[in-house]
C-alpha cells in the first residue's frame, strides 16, 4: 500500500526559519502503555526515555553478522551500486558513503528488518505498527572517511519529509567493531527532550547535497555547545552484533575515520503507521522516496 498525503498538519516544531528557535518536546518519548510485552525490559525503556537511547551488547550473533556483512561487500563490489541513485558517494575519494533501502535491494537485509528482535523493539517503543521510513548502509572505511555533523534526523525528517510527530526510532547495528576511534556514534544524553529548529531556507534538491556534507539543518556551534554542556557526550562503542537505538531527535554525529579499521554499519529507520507525513514542513517539495520512503505498509 502506497500513500502521499496533502493534509495539512500543525507544525509543531518550526525549524528553517531566520534563526534558530528551542522548542520543548510536547511528544511522548515511549509510546506503548506501561507493561506492554516486548523484548526491552522496564528499566531499559525507562533508561530509553531518559537518555534518548538503548545499547545492545548482541542484538545479532556473529555467524548472522558474517552473513550481512559479506551481504554488504556484494553490493559495494557490485558495480551497479555505484551507478544507482541510491548511492552516496565521498566527495574527495568517489568512494560509496552509504547505500539507500538496502532493505529493498537486497533480500537479506529485508529479512533483518523484520527480524522481531528488530522490528518488535520498534513496535515497543513506538507502541503501534511500524514500517520502515529509511534504511542505508554506512560505510567508513579506514583512512580517511569523513564524518557525519551533528544533526537531529527529526528536524531533517520534520522539514523535508513532513513527519509531523516525533514517533520514529532508529537503530544502528555494527557490522564491524565500533571503537571511540574510528569515527562511532556519539549522542548527547536527554537531547532528545527538546527540538532546536534550524536558521536558513531549504535549497531545493538539498538532500543531494546534505547526504554528502550537512549544511541546511545544521546547528550552530552556539546552540551546540550549550547542548553539549547541559548533556555531555556518549560516545558507542561495541563488537560487530551490537547495536544502539536512538530517538528521533537526538543530537547525533560521527568524526572522520582515520585510523586503519573500517567502521561499517546498517541503519533502519521505523516510523508509526500513525505517523504518515504530511507536506514537508520547510522544504519545496518532499525528498525521494529511497530516502524517505512512501510506502507504508507494516512490516510483518
Amino acid at each position: 500500500m502506497t500513500y502521499a498525503s496533502t493534509r495539512t498538519a500543525k507544525d509543531l516544531y518550526p525549524t528553517r526559519g531566520s534563526e534558530e528557535v528551542l522548542t520543548g518536546r510536547v511528544d511522548p518519548v515511549v509510546w506503548s502503555e506501561p507493561g506492554t510485552p516486548g523484548p526491552i525490559w522496564a528499566h531499559e525503556l525507562e533508561s530509553y526515555e531518559r537518555d534518548g537511547f538503548l545499547s545492545v551488547d548482541e542484538l545479532i550473533t556473529p555467524d548472522e553478522t558474517d552473513v550481512y556483512r559479506a551481504e554488504m561487500d556484494r553490493l559495494l563490489r557490485d558495480p551497479s551500486t555505484l551507478a544507482d541513485d541510491r548511492s552516496i558517494v565521498e566527495p574527495k575519494s568517489r568512494e560509496v558513503r552509504s547505500v539507500f533501502e538496502v532493505h529493498r535491494i537486497s533480500e537479506v537485509f529485508a529479512g533483518l528488518a523484520s527480524d522481531p528482535r528488530v522490528v518488535g523493539r520498534a513496535r515497543q517503543i513506538l507502541g503501534s505498527d511500524v514500517y520502515v521510513h529509511q534504511s542505508r548502509i554506512n560505510v567508513k572505511p579506514g583512512f580517511g572517511a569523513s564524518g557525519f555533523y551533528w544533526h537531529s534526523d527529526f528536524e531533517t525528517w520534520h522539514a523535508e519529509d513532513g513527519l509531523p510527530h516525533m514517533r520514529t526510532v532508529s537503530v544502528s547495528i555494527a557490522l564491524t567493531p565500533n571503537y571511540t576511534t574510528n569515527g562511532g556514534l556519539m549522542i548527547m544524553p536527554g537531547s532528545h527532550r527538546s527540538f532546536l529548529g534550524c536558521a536558513g531556507a531549504t535549497p531545493k534538491d538539498n538532500y543531494k547535497r546534505s547526504l554528502q556534507m550537512q549544511d541546511a539543518g545544521t546547528p550552530s556551534d552556539e546552540a551546540l555547545t550549550k547542548f553539549a554542556s547541559a548533556c555531555g557526550i556518549k560516545v558507542f562503542t561495541g563488537k560487530a552484533g551490537s547495536a544502539t537505538w536512538f530517538d528521533c531527535n537526538a543530537m547525533h554525529g560521527s568524526g572522520d575515520n582515520i585510523t586503519p579499521y573500517p567502521r561499517s554499519n546498517v541503519f533502519l529507520v521505523f516510523n508509526s503507521v500513525e505517523n504518515r507525513p504530511a507536506k514537508p514542513f520547510a522544504a519545496p517539495v518532499r525528498r525521494p522516496k529511497y530516502i524517505a520512503s512512501q510506502d507504508f505498509t507494516p512490516v510483518r
